[in-house]
């Protein structure tokens, strides 16, 4: 009988052991597939609300942990355009929202002004842009679709005014896609922030010089406003949402991983002590230790590869799910990065060698003499 055959069949002839450490191993794997996918997919659309949008510096207040706390001065604007290497300059006010009507809670509300820089990256799918600072909206097409609105309809914000939906825009963005935009102006007046702002992107005209963006962010941070300046990329990793979303996903997934390694172990440690007759012959018909423990790992590994792939479908499964609710359908792309799904198999990997070293190791020391004795 061939190697490979001998361990499939040691591992089918063990249904139901074989099949719970199969279910422990694909929880753990599909937890991270899960979790890490989730936190990757919320970064990612974070940082490209601003770097597919070209922006070089985001400018918020210093020592905020809260993005939509910051509040600047809106008249900083012209400070900011007159100082060397700024191409553009666009205020941006920050808010979520929620429509409890339609279970949509945390939804992203944006303030621009009309015809700011923002815009030129959205594909309009209805209607137009905005084009004044009248009560109008602009509604992400996920959002447009969970409210059931479309152009002409009306949408209640803050229980304190009723706007026209003028437009409903495809963003590259997941959480825009899931968001709406107001004109500068109402958002400041619904929130009573008259004359501040959340942030300011800017956009410099030489990206490619490091110095040049240095001595931009020092010369915004000595304004003595009590401003801080980050290119874009640290002001993502900054994030504490994000932050705290990668932390939470690698927890969960390496409690998940010490279950999973449990169970493979259980499952190892008794399958050699039922074989302890069976492996005393194989090491007197001439198996050296290190067959064994090839033997016993390769069982150990295949039950963890076999786990990892049906923990990575899942995961597949539960994200497109999540993906078409509307109370997830913003925050959750449907989608799983290949890298993701590479350290779901690690996982599984390690899970099979932390599970099977140990029976390997044990069942490999056996004495012939004394396994053939056993009962």
């Amino acid at each position: 009988m061939r190697f490979h055959w001998f361990i499939l069949k040691n591992i089918i002839r063990r249904r139901f052991r074989s099949t719970f450490t199969i279910v422990g191993v694909a929880v753990a794997v599909g937890a991270v597939v899960a979790l890490v996918s989730f936190s990757t997919g919320f970064a990612s659309s974070f940082a490209e609300m601003y770097e597919g949008r070209n922006i070089d510096l985001v400018v918020t207040k210093a020592g905020v942990t809260e993005r939509i706390t910051s509040a600047i001065d809106e008249r900083l604007e012209d400070t900011f355009k007159s100082m060397p290497n700024v191409r553009d300059v666009a205020p941006e006010m920050l808010d979520v929202v929620s429509f409890p009507d339609f279970d949509l809670i945390g939804v992203l509300a944006l303030g621009w002004r009309p015809g700011a820089m923002q815009f030129k990256n959205l594909t309009l799918l209805e209607g137009k842009r905005l084009d004044s600072a009248g009560l109008q909206v602009m509604l992400g097409t996920v959002l447009a679709k969970n409210l059931g609105k479309k152009v002409g309809d009306k949408l209640v914000l803050y229980d304190s005014g009723s706007f026209e939906v003028v437009g409903v825009y495809r963003s590259f963005a997941m959480q825009e896609n899931n968001g709406l935009i107001v004109p500068l102006v109402q958002l400041q007046r619904l929130l009573d922030r008259k004359k501040q702002v959340t942030l300011f992107d800017i956009m410099t005209k030489n990206p490619s010089d490091k110095q040049a963006t240095e001595a931009l962010i020092k010369r915004i941070e000595s304004l003595g406003k009590g401003l801080s300046a980050q290119t874009t990329a640290a002001y993502v990793q900054g994030n504490t949402q994000i932050r705290a979303s990668r932390a939470m996903a690698w927890v969960i997934s390496t409690i998940a991983l010490v279950i999973g390694a449990v169970g493979v172990l259980n499952t190892m440690v008794m399958s050699v002590a039922e074989r302890t007759q069976e492996i005393g012959i194989l090491r007197a018909i001439g198996w050296r230790r290190v067959r064994v423990v090839r033997m016993i790992l390769a069982e150990s590994l295949a039950l963890s590869m076999i786990g990892a792939l049906v923990g990575t479908a899942g995961a597949l499964l539960l994200n497109r799910l999540l993906a078409s609710l509307p109370s997830t359908s913003g925050l959750i792309t449907g989608q799983i990065m290949p890298g993701v799904i590479v350290q779901g198999f690690i996982v599984a990997l390690v899970v099979g060698l932390l599970g099977g070293i140990f029976p390997a190791l044990h069942g490999a020391r056996l004495l012939p003499t004394e396994a053939l004795r056993h009962e």
